[in-house]
């Protein structure tokens, strides 16, 4: 099928069909992740991330492939996680604004266009790495600005572009050591291929019947949200609810209970007569159903008709509705209240964490780390929390540092980023913290801080590896010192002595370790008293920190 014009229908297609591969392809994506940590998060980190973006786009009223590329840059820039979608947004930025007023595109408009993007994708990052997502997006840009000399099928374009991503990031392990290593090529470069693959079958219209889009469980969740927010919303008098429950339901198709034979459009036309916000989408062996009604019993006891129930949500919208109006009154307070001079996010996962940062002088504490990145947008609504004149962001982790920094570019108040890619690094920081300077000296003074602490993190391996000359076995353990995996031992307890001991120096003074989900106060306590027979003039430290992914961490002074 030849396509000499990308209209804005074709291009709604394409991200949409793009989301979906994503989405769908998502785990797989996940395991790619070079340590064996049970953190691997850059295909759920790009899925949602380019998945805000396709919602953008979805919900835009723009007939316009300039807008609604504009449409898809924005929606990817604020709901952008780690690292990986922070490079996808920019690669998209760049996309826009190369696309900007125009109707549709030709050939040569789409290749513009993905040139455009790797230059804004490289200019973004401070120090670009070769064999990353980088790289495989350069590759596929530049076979496209070649074969655009030859044709004016966009599909043809496309098809240069996916098998140019596809050989590019076949080599990325032999542009980045750490990935022959390791055997696994480059999880954003894969996370771009799945995209770029979307994209070909959404203007060539040729998907397989296997591959149809159908919204996953994932998906669903989204447009549950999305629907359910619409009808619930703070403008709006709880008395106004017509239909006051929110129900869901999945049901097996067929299973033991079965009464009646599924047919689609019998089962929604009945349920659309109870209630209001349906949903039902099915395969050929579950149904999902989401729907506001008053009736929730008589929607399952119908559902049940066709099999057996697998889930069951049930929420009351007016109860929830009155919560809304409740928080609504308490901004509102707080937003009457005189702002602070500085704002101070950090960014933490566990109630201890979180607990031990605020004592230090964090005033506001985002949820977020491993396994859980948050948006551009989540950071953004952060700082507006915060409540200050200005403010001063601690990532507490490598892979939110950019999504802060854009965070930050488009803040109502001045932010500045202090790097911190730790816990351990992020209390030594705020340590440095000094209410009399400037935001600038302030941001310089806790960035040097940095260096003053060694960062250890004890976690237990997923799967057979050798990395850094470690032979790694699959539920061993392992103590990674400031991001490499330094120690391996069978035992937990062994590994995080281990570790502790490698990180420590002649003139290492504290020692402290925050106990997460899977280690013990006995443990640690053990751990403790195994480090300090070894160097009695050290100060050991334990708190609790309730981080998931790291039964330890730990930081030497």
């Amino acid at each position: 099928m030849e396509v000499t014009e990308i209209t804005a229908a074709k291009f709604q297609d394409m991200v949409r069909i793009g989301a979906h591969r994503l989405t769908k392809n998502a785990e797989f994506v996940n395991s790619l992740n070079v340590f064996p940590v049970p953190d691997g998060d850059t295909g759920t980190n790009m899925g949602l991330s380019f998945g805000s973006g396709a919602k953008a786009v979805n919900e835009s009223n723009a007939n316009s492939v300039g807008e609604l590329a504009q449409a898809l840059a924005k929606g990817l820039l604020m709901g952008a996680r780690g690292n990986s979608g922070v490079i996808t947004s920019q690669l998209f930025r760049g996309f826009a604004s190369s696309v900007a007023g125009k109707e549709a595109l030709t050939a040569q408009d789409l290749t513009a266009a993905l040139m455009s993007g790797v230059e804004t994708a490289y200019k973004a990052v401070m120090k670009p790495v070769e064999g990353t997502i980088l790289t495989v997006a350069r590759e596929a840009a530049r076979a496209a600005n070649k074969q655009s000399r030859e044709t004016t099928d966009a599909v043809v374009i496309l098809q240069a572009v996916v098998a140019a991503a596809k050989n590019s990031l076949a080599k990325t392990p032999d542009l980045l050591l750490v990935l022959k290593e390791v055997g696994v090529v480059d999880s954003g470069g894969q996370g771009l291929v799945f995209i770029y693959e979307g994209f070909l079958e959404g203007l060539s219209g040729e998907v397989a019947d296997d591959d149809a889009y159908q919204p996953d469980g994932t998906e669903m969740d989204e447009m549950v949200n999305a629907m359910h927010h619409q009808s619930v919303q703070s403008q709006i008098a709880t008395d106004d609810i017509t239909f006051g429950y929110c129900t869901e339901m999945m049901v097996g198709l067929g299973e033991d209970g079965a009464t009646e034979k599924f047919d689609y459009e019998a089962f929604r036309n009945h349920l659309d007569g109870i209630g209001d916000s349906l949903l039902v989408v099915n395969d050929d062996e579950v149904v999902k159903v989401h729907v506001h009604t008053e009736h929730p019993g008589t929607v399952l006891a119908y559902g049940h008709k066709y099999g057996s129930m697998l889930k069951i949500k049930i929420d009351n919208m007016r109860l929830q509705h009155e919560t809304i109006l409740e928080q609504d009154q308490v901004n509102a307070a707080a937003a009457a209240q005189e702002p602070i001079d500085f704002g101070i996010i950090a960014i933490a996962s566990g109630k201890g964490v979180s607990t031990l940062l605020k004592s230090l002088g964090a005033t506001t504490i985002l949820s977020g780390g491993q396994t859980m990145n948050p948006s551009t947008q989540d950071i953004v609504d952060a700082i507006k929390s915060a409540n200050a004149k200005q403010a001063l962001i601690l990532p507490n982790n490598g892979n939110i540092i950019l999504a802060a920094q854009e965070a930050a570019k488009v803040a109502d108040i001045p932010v500045e980023i202090v790097p911190s890619k730790t816990i351990s690094q992020g209390m030594t920081a705020l340590l440095s913290f000094n209410p009399d300077n400037s935001l600038a000296d302030n941001q310089a003074q806790m960035t040097a801080g940095l260096a003053d602490v060694i960062s250890g993190q004890v976690t237990q391996s997923i799967r057979d590896t050798k990395i850094d000359g470690l032979a790694i076995k699959k539920n061993d353990y392992m103590g990674i010192i400031d991001g490499k995996i330094k120690v391996t031992a069978a035992k937990r307890q062994q590994a995080a002595v281990d570790m502790i001991k490698a990180m420590l120096a002649p003139d290492s003074e504290i020692v402290t370790i925050l106990i997460g989900e899977g280690g013990t106060k006995k443990e640690a306590q053990a751990i403790a008293d195994a480090v300090m027979a070894a160097d009695d003039e050290l100060e050991v430290e334990l708190h609790d920190g309730g981080q998931p992914v790291y039964p330890y961490l730990v930081s030497v002074e």
